[in-house]
């Protein structure tokens, strides 16, 4: 179903694009855009194939210049964006068809007038130009508009030694051709500046194989935090067979990378206990019979002080609540990377994949200390953070990458 859709709205841009260029009079120009457009419709069909030429298009290199990976990008871009452009095509053809339908019965001429055709015809133009207009912003400026989220987070039972803790968070990385270590260094330098307790990374350092994770960790090993800078794994790290490289990495830098893994932290006489895990595969559920989510940190939680997870799959969040843990940092999301608000919904494609998209959520904790606070107010916390790069394309609208200050409070 997707590949006929991808062909049906292919079809329909290039016959647009054949008409126009034959509809031309100097024959040269002609054959250079016709020329042009069947070179244009190559380079898209080998980018859709890369996968299974064994990515040789995405390889291949002119010097420094990754020509392959640009023209995979451009692809992907053109795929989403003439999508929308062709609904907004047909949206407007088909409110020129019902007033065309409205007017039929008139015998006037205006009924029909050139004028009113050209008015539908500079309507469509103008509405299919809108998704490539925000694209090209979203690519150019967009995905660059780091901002800062102060978030308070307030915890039922929080010892008053903790209260004002300080985290920084940042997420989802993504180095590579547009994420280069200058931008990592930008972030890096505006969570120094917000002075936090702790600083956490939750994953998703790289987006494919090769791509320079040492120059990443590098980078992060910036961080400043009384605390220590503490980190996950992310499912790319999986994909890019690096997971045991990074904790390395994060070793040899003074920071830890936990994997299963916990470690008591102690602030202004109270203290908490810091846990993190790899990537939860969403598989990873009773039904499946590979178990659960965060079956391997079940015997690391604590029940005499506050549990606090780095996981980057915010779909773990349920688990998380269900076995006692107050808070649960998250990435993975992007929070969609693009964000269109109607009325008052907003939609985004992480949607798609999980309902905990980006900032603050709250679900009732399933464990003896929930059931032990007569008031019902005990609820476990997952914050998701909707990261600094991007992947699939390199475009962000409504959705700015973000350093995170989470502050916790007494609830």
């Amino acid at each position: 179903m997707f590949l006929l859709a991808v062909y049906f709205v292919q079809r329909f841009w290039f016959m647009r694009a054949w008409n126009w260029i034959g509809a031309l009079s100097n024959s040269s120009l002609r054959l250079g855009l016709y020329a042009g457009l069947i070179a244009l419709a190559a380079a898209l069909l080998a980018a859709m194939l890369d996968p299974l030429l064994g990515h040789a298009v995405t390889r291949t290199n002119i010097g420094s210049f990754s020509l392959g990976k640009s023209l995979a990008t451009f692809a992907r871009m053109w795929l989403i964006t003439s999508f929308f452009a062709l609904i907004a095509v047909q949206v407007v053809g088909g409110i020129e068809g019902l007033t065309n339908l409205a007017t039929s019965h008139r015998a006037s001429a205006g009924a029909d007038s050139p004028s009113r055709r050209i008015f539908f015809q500079y309507s469509a133009a103008f509405a299919a130009s809108v998704p490539f207009i925000a694209a090209a912003y979203g690519f150019a400026a967009g995905r660059l508009r780091y901002t800062v989220e102060r978030v308070d987070v307030p915890i039922a039972g929080l010892p008053p030694e903790l209260d004002g803790l300080r985290i920084a968070q940042l997420s989802d990385i993504h180095i590579g051709d547009y994420m280069p270590p200058h931008e990592i260094a930008r972030a890096v330098d505006m969570a120094n500046e917000l002075r936090p307790d702790i600083s956490f990374v939750t994953g998703d350092f790289v987006s494919s194989e090769g791509d320079p994770l040492a120059t990443c960790i590098n980078e992060l090993s910036r961080l400043r935090a009384p605390l220590g800078v503490w980190g996950c794994n992310g499912n790319h790290e999986i994909y890019a067979g690096v997971e045991d490289e990074a904790e390395r990495l994060f070793h040899d830098n003074a920071m830890r990378l936990l994997r299963a893994s916990s470690q008591v932290i102690e602030h202004n006489g109270g203290r908490f206990n810091l846990m993190g895990v790899d990537y939860q595969r969403d598989s990873m559920t009773r039904n499946q019979g590979t178990g659960p989510m965060l079956r391997e940190v079940e015997h690391l939680i604590r029940r005499d002080m506050l549990n606090v997870l780095l996981s980057h799959n915010p779909n773990s969040f349920h688990r998380a609540a269900e076995l006692g843990i107050e808070l649960s940092l998250a990435g993975h999301t992007h929070g969609g990377q693009v964000k269109v608000e109607i009325v008052d919904h907003s939609v985004s494609p992480a949607r798609l994949i999980s309902p905990f998209v980006a900032g603050l959520y709250r679900l009732p904790m399933a464990n003896e200390k929930a059931s032990a606070d007569s008031n019902g107010m005990h609820k476990a916390a997952l914050y998701v953070n909707r990261g600094l790069g991007t992947f699939g394309f390199p475009v962000r609208l409504g959705v700015p990458p973000e350093i995170t200050l989470l502050t916790l409070r007494r609830a």
